[in-house]
Parts: structure tokens; sequence; C-alpha cells
């Protein structure tokens, strides 16, 4: 990767870092958003003036009057005291003021790295394609909360695995171009391991999708028993059964999502034991087996505790890190270094 400044690499290093560590917190802070049922409070989009915080209580009436005319609190919440409005409220707010200093983090420093020249074309298309995903992830932020403030008192499930989806590409895309920069000398990779490796990274990217779905629908809550799915089922009711279930039935939402995970795990397991038994050691595929077999355990964990918000939030933020490890392993490195 080409770069260009005088003084090393840990400037530009250490500014991609905090831009991971940053988007790391903002998933986590949009989990607890979502988990407590905080992302429709604020009913409006003012990217400027939107940061100024309710000042005093005619502030306050005005905006919680506005959360009164939105279906959630008109189907669900029908009677919230100001005090509960407040506590949601904060969440979200909290959540969009983050979104505002990620970007000044990014746009900052880049326009100053830029003028001192410690770019070059390669690494200004990487990072020019950066901003673009993340304000495209602003968008389809408030794209997801506009369509819980129409009909039903909920985000579409699709617009909110859009809007993870995008957060999970921005810290990869930062993270393999840091790895770039670094490009620390690597054990050269078996080829065997590169089909298993992508195969890997595309079955977790749609486990992740599943589980935006699960969210969305508010699907961990259909079922809190494992492995069965009841006491005495295995599956969810086939009864009247329509393919679109899959995708739009909280019930066969979570069964695919839970019995995706199987797929998952094997795997990542196998991809691990491969690169065992060839000899491949990696930071990445070290890391690998240890993530999935927490991420599973989670799993289980948030479904039969009832969607513990602790135990549902870790489970998310282990999906990012395990997604990490897989780019770090398909990450080439330097290449042309015999194990």
């Amino acid at each position: 990767m080409n770069l260009v400044h005088p003084f090393g690499k840990s400037p530009v290093l250490n500014w991609l870092y905090a831009g991971m560590l940053m988007i790391f917190i903002m998933v986590a802070i949009g989990g607890i958003t979502r988990l407590t049922e905080s992302g429709l409070s604020i009913t409006t989009w003012d990217p400027i003036m939107g940061a100024v915080p309710p000042l005093n209580s005619t502030d306050w009436t005005l905006l919680f009057q506005k959360y009164k005319e939105s279906p959630e609190y008109l189907h669900k919440n029908m009677g919230m005291s100001l005090s509960d409005f407040k506590s949601i409220f904060w969440w979200e707010w909290i959540h969009r003021q983050w979104g505002r200093l990620i970007g000044l983090v990014f746009v900052v420093p880049f326009l100053v790295f830029w003028r001192k020249g410690y770019f070059k074309p390669g690494i200004r298309r990487h990072l020019l394609g950066i901003f673009l995903l993340g304000a495209l992830q602003a968008f389809f932020g408030w794209y997801m909360v506009y369509s819980g403030l129409a009909n039903e008192p909920r985000v579409s499930h699709y617009r909110l695995a859009l809007h993870l989806s995008t957060a999970f590409t921005c810290i990869a895309w930062i993270w393999w171009l840091a790895l770039s920069i670094r490009a620390k000398v690597v054990a050269y990779r078996p080829p065997e391991l590169n089909s298993w490796l992508l195969a890997s990274t595309l079955l977790l990217i749609v486990q992740i999708a599943l589980g935006a779905f699960t969210a969305g629908k508010d699907a961990g809550h259909a079922s809190n028993h494992w492995p069965m799915w009841s006491e005495h089922q295995f599956m969810p009711s086939v009864l009247g059964f329509e393919w679109t279930w899959l995708w739009t039935n909280e019930s066969w939402i979570q069964f695919v999502h839970r019995s995706f995970a199987y797929v998952l795990v094997f795997c990542v397991l196998f991809t691990a034991w491969k690169a065992h038994k060839l000899h491949w050691r990696h930071p990445g595929i070290g890391a690998m087996p240890w993530l999935i077999l927490l991420q599973f355990l989670l799993g289980v964990l948030t479904v039969m505790s009832g969607v513990n918000l602790g135990l549902a939030l870790a489970h998310q933020l282990l999906a990012l890190l395990l997604l990490l490890a897989l780019v770090y392993a398909l990450h080439p490195g330097k290449r042309g270094v015999a194990s």
C-alpha cells in the first residue's frame, strides 16, 4: 500500500485504529438503543441543530409531543410519562451524536494528513470510499428510523440489516487498510485455505444479516428454549407454511438464524482445523475457534434468557470481532514467505 509521510506510519495507523474503536463503540451504542427500544424516540432528523439536546421544559414538552404522534407511542407506549420518555430519548441522542463525532474524527485528520502529503493515490481512494460508505451508513440509519414512523411501531428489519451491515463493512474495510499499511511479513498461506476462509466470511455475513432480521422483528422472543424449539417441538409449527415466513415470520426468522449458526460454527472450526493440519500459524486463525464457540454460547444464552440486554449485546459484538479475525486471516500481508 502506498503511504508517504516523514514520521513513520504511526499517525495514520493510530487514526485508523481510533476510527475502528469508535465504530465498535457505535455498534455497541446502537445495540443498546435497539434493545432498550429507544431508536424511535426522536422523530425528526436535523443534522445541525439536532446536536443540541433539550435545554428546558419547553424543549422537552415539544419533543415529547412529537413522539406522542408516532406509531410507537400510539400502539405500544400510550400513557408513557415524560420521565420514561427521557430514558429512551437519551440513548438515541447519544447514538446520533457519536455518529457525528465519528464523522469529525474521520474528516479533520484526513484533511490534515492529505495537506501534509501523507497519502498517495492508492490510500486516498480507499479512504474516500470509506468516507462515502460511512455517509451512506448514516443515511441508512435515518432511512431505518423513518420506516418505524409511518405505520408499524418498529423499524423495517430489512433496513436494520442494511444499516448494521454497512457499519460492519466500514470497520472491516478500515481494518484491511490498516493491515495493508502495516504490511508485516506473515507465513505464506496455503492456497487450500482460501476457499474455506472466503466461505466462512460469506456465511458470517449472511448470519449477521439474519441476526439483524431477528432483532428487527423482535424474533428473539419467539422461543426461549434450546436445543428444542419448545418442550415438545423441534421447530415452529408448519401448518399452512409459506416460504415467505423464513424472512417475515418471527418464529421462523429465529429458527433460521439459530439453525444457520450450526453451519457457520462447522465451517469456521473446520477452517481452523485445516489451517492447523497445514501448519499455518496466524493470529486471526488462532482466534477464530474461540470467538465462534463463545459467539454460539452467547447466542444460546441470549435465547434462553429471553434476550437479556448484556448477553444480546455481547453476542452482537462477538460477531464483529469474528469478522475482524477473518479479515485478518484473509489479508495477504507481505507475500513470498515460506512457512
